[in-house]
């Protein structure tokens, strides 16, 4: 026979529910603005019926429904969308990295430009031309010293801001090592604290979006993979936990190195360890020079940089190695043409003029340009270049004449002025023997190449971008607190809160009718 007061706490067990549902509806309303916060939900499921199958149940018609309880307070996430998500924030992060390097580059090309080095070259070889009309006008002379000095200036500033620059990104490189191996840790410790609350059957909901907020930051500077494990000894766990996060860096392809490199390593035994990021360079010291291969832990040493992101994107902005041992790198490169450009120009620029006449033939033609000899010479030509600061004080020591020094003879000053045009294979000396084209040619080329690699830049950076904002919108259409909704569902439980307490007093009518009102008869 069922219990007189069995309508009470089927009441009761729904007034209780219901209560739940609102303070949790409460907790998502509190935490709509919370960074990585994700609604949370409580799972209804009904309460074992009366009576309970046995040998010695009672008979009734049917088994009765006792009620609803709280199965579980369950947090609203698509792992699916996530995976999609951090693919496409590493390559923005990546792409968006050199961009960046590549714009401030071309703040400093700066062409094209009055200031850029391409105007002022022109104003050089015309001050030739010019020399070449008037040989023994001192004004013209001083203006070919004077332009000298100008290109001089610029290769120095070229060469002065991109190293600057380049220093800036090796720092970043390091600040973001530094980054990447908090993150790491902090994903640990998220880790142990979620092993420790899983074994007794409840679901640190919030630990859960912490884990995958600092996961997502994570993504942006390296590629990554996430696999969920649960351990096999792991208590009482519901079959909804979600586990621990193995964290695995993985090629832009998404494939997986070989051995396979995790940052957080957790197997069915339990967490194992976690490997730290560092990035190797050539030298211990400063100059610290091109960066030899990332390491992973004390093991695995990547060096074609495969795993994008941020770090990525900063070491190929920076200078590497490559598998060969040649430096690559957008700034390295960039101040390589430079200096071997400078190198081949000056030499045979200073070839020719010393062959020339100066005016009058007061003295043999001197070098035009010079390499500063208060500046170590590593081969940085671009930084060295100067000119001969003889020609500045006396402008009569520029050689314009081919067979003597005769105000007439304008032979030398027109070979200089058409050094513009003449094809590196020509230059007697200073070539390396990889320079092709001419010198106007070779520097509308890399400056051509950098302006169509920075709009390839940008257009990707824009383009993953658009990716990665529509994955996180549709993320955030899964997981975000839509205020509307919850404030429906406030009404909805208070509502059923409100019957759960109605049919509490019903029942007490009916146990008032049954205590007071029965066995009075007669009375």
């Amino acid at each position: 026979m069922r219990s007189t007061f069995m309508g009470l706490e089927t009441a009761r067990r729904g007034m209780f529910t219901q209560q739940s549902a609102l303070y949790t509806t409460g907790h998502n309303i509190s935490n709509a603005n919370t960074p990585g916060y994700s609604r949370q939900r409580v799972n209804f499921q009904p309460t074992l019926p009366y009576p309970p199958v046995g040998m010695n149940s009672p008979y009734l018609p049917g088994q009765m429904g006792t009620g609803v309880e709280a199965g579980s307070i369950q947090r609203i996430r698509d792992g699916f969308l996530d995976a999609q998500f951090r693919t496409e924030y590493s390559k923005f992060g990546y792409y968006g990295t050199l961009s960046e390097s590549l714009s401030k580059m071309e703040g400093i090309m700066n062409e094209p430009s009055d200031s850029g080095l391409h105007s002022v070259m022109e104003k050089f070889w015309k001050s030739l031309q010019d020399l070449s009309s008037h040989t023994n006008n001192s004004g013209a002379r001083d203006v070919v010293g004077a332009s000298g000095q100008m290109v001089a200036d610029t290769l120095n500033y070229y060469y002065n801001s991109l190293t600057r620059v380049q220093d800036e990104v090796g720092k970043q490189i390091e600040v973001k090592t530094k980054e990447i191996n908090t993150l790491i840790d902090s994903i640990a410790q998220v880790n142990q604290q979620i092993s420790e609350v899983e074994p007794n059957g409840y679901l640190p909901n919030d630990l859960y979006d912490q884990r995958d907020l600092l996961v997502d930051n994570l993504s942006k500077l390296i590629n990554i993979k996430v696999t969920n494990v649960k351990p096999t000894n792991y208590g009482n766990a519901k079959e909804i936990a979600e586990g621990l996060y193995n964290i695995e860096v993985v090629k832009e392809d998404g494939k997986s190195y070989d051995p396979p490199i995790d940052l957080v390593s957790v197997t069915k035994s339990g967490i194992k360890r976690t490997n730290g990021v560092s990035v190797q360079f050539e030298n211990t010291k400063d100059p610290k020079g091109a960066v030899t291969g990332v390491r992973f832990g004390n093991g695995q040493l990547v060096t074609d940089n495969s795993f994008k992101g941020d770090l990525a994107g900063l070491i190929e902005s920076y200078g590497y190695k490559d598998g060969v041992g040649d430096i690559k790198g957008t700034y390295p490169e960039m101040i390589d043409n430079l200096n071997k450009m400078t190198f081949a120009f000056v030499e045979e620029f200073n070839r020719i003029h010393m062959g020339g006449h100066t005016l009058g033939d007061i003295e043999p033609a001197p070098e035009f340009f010079v390499w500063d000899k208060n500046i170590p010479n590593t081969g940085n030509y671009a930084q060295l270049i100067k000119v001969n600061a003889d020609i500045i004080k006396n402008p009569s020591l520029i050689a314009a004449g081919e067979k003597s020094g005769a105000s007439g003879d304008n032979g030398n000053a027109q070979e200089l002025a058409d050094l513009k045009t003449k094809n590196f294979s020509s230059y007697l000396t200073g070539n390396p023997g990889k320079l092709s084209g001419s010198l106007d040619t070779f520097y509308s080329g890399i400056i051509g190449k950098l302006g169509v690699d920075s709009q390839k830049a940008i257009k990707n950076t824009e383009n993953t971008a658009i990716l990665a904002d529509a994955v996180d919108v549709n993320r955030q259409s899964v997981s975000a607190v839509s205020m509307d909704e919850e404030m429906s569902n406030m009404i909805k439980f208070q509502h059923a809160y409100n019957a759960s307490a109605r049919n509490i007093t019903v029942v007490d009518e009916m146990l008032d009718k049954i205590i007071n009102g029965m066995g009075v008869v007669g009375r």
